[in-house]
């Protein structure tokens, strides 16, 4: 299987785990509003997770794009099956180093009836300490930063190759890589949109909190993997081929 669309289907199945964990938040807190607090951290934890891991793997699909323009004769050596699968489990492993401290301090510090208690699940309800808010933005920033060097490093390093068709749709792709990137950071202005707006309209709290969720963490993650795969040549060929023998199987 080609490395590229083994990244592609991870970005996909990381936003599928990603919108399953943010709906059930959602449906459980219009149906019975507050939630137990150890089911909300694990549910917030596995979210966590996986908004760490988008960003990650958007940085690896614009290097894997870098090599195969900058040094096609060694890509098939550098981007392999095997290295691949072992970039992913590092891009999990770093995002368990994200989200784990914030787990273990709050086992520490919180009492037992505080994890048998039930409570609006937010991220600022569970992990109540501001040394830990602190902590995830000085962590979400240096991880920002390297990602976004990273994709500007292989922008202008594939300007920079030859003047060919796929040297430009490569640098359409990494432009691409960086447009989803800026889509997956509306994540870290989610509560500051939504205090400012409950501040405004304080009756429609939930309202509130349903429509910015569809905006900010829905739309974006149906929107990026779409463009991204109606791009890809084979990926139009076989989605082509199973419309149309869907349409011939209907009575």
């Amino acid at each position: 299987m080609n490395p590229r669309y083994i990244l592609y289907i991870h970005l996909v199945l990381n936003d599928i785990i990603l919108l399953t964990i943010f709906t059930l938040i959602m449906v459980l807190s219009y149906i019975v509003y507050t939630l137990n607090v150890s089911f909300c951290m694990f549910l917030l934890s596995i979210g966590l997770l996986s908004t760490a891991n988008n960003p990650f793997t958007l940085a690896v699909m614009a290097v894997e794009c870098y090599i195969a323009v900058c040094f096609p004769l060694r890509h098939s050596l550098i981007c392999t099956v095997r290295k691949t699968y072992a970039v992913i489990g590092l891009m999990w492993l770093i995002g368990l180093l994200t989200v784990l401290p914030d787990i273990f301090y709050a086992f520490a510090t919180e009492s037992l009836d505080f994890f048998r208690s039930r409570m609006f699940c937010l991220s600022a309800n569970v992990f109540r300490n501001p040394v830990l808010k602190e902590r995830r933005d000085v962590s979400n920033i240096v991880c920002l930063v390297i990602i976004w060097l990273t994709i500007f490093y292989t922008y202008f390093r594939i300007m920079c190759a030859a003047k060919a068709a796929d040297s430009k749709k490569a640098r359409n792709t990494v432009l691409l890589h960086g447009f989803q990137l800026l889509l997956c950071m509306l994540t870290y202005i989610f509560h500051l949109t939504i205090e400012g707006l409950t501040f405004l309209f304080p009756r429609g709290g939930l309202n509130i909190r349903f429509i910015i969720t569809i905006l900010i963490h829905v739309l974006p993650r149906l929107i990026s993997p779409l463009v991204y795969g109606l791009r890809d040549k084979m990926f139009r060929k076989y989605l082509r081929k199973y419309l149309v023998c869907s349409i011939h199987k209907q009575p």
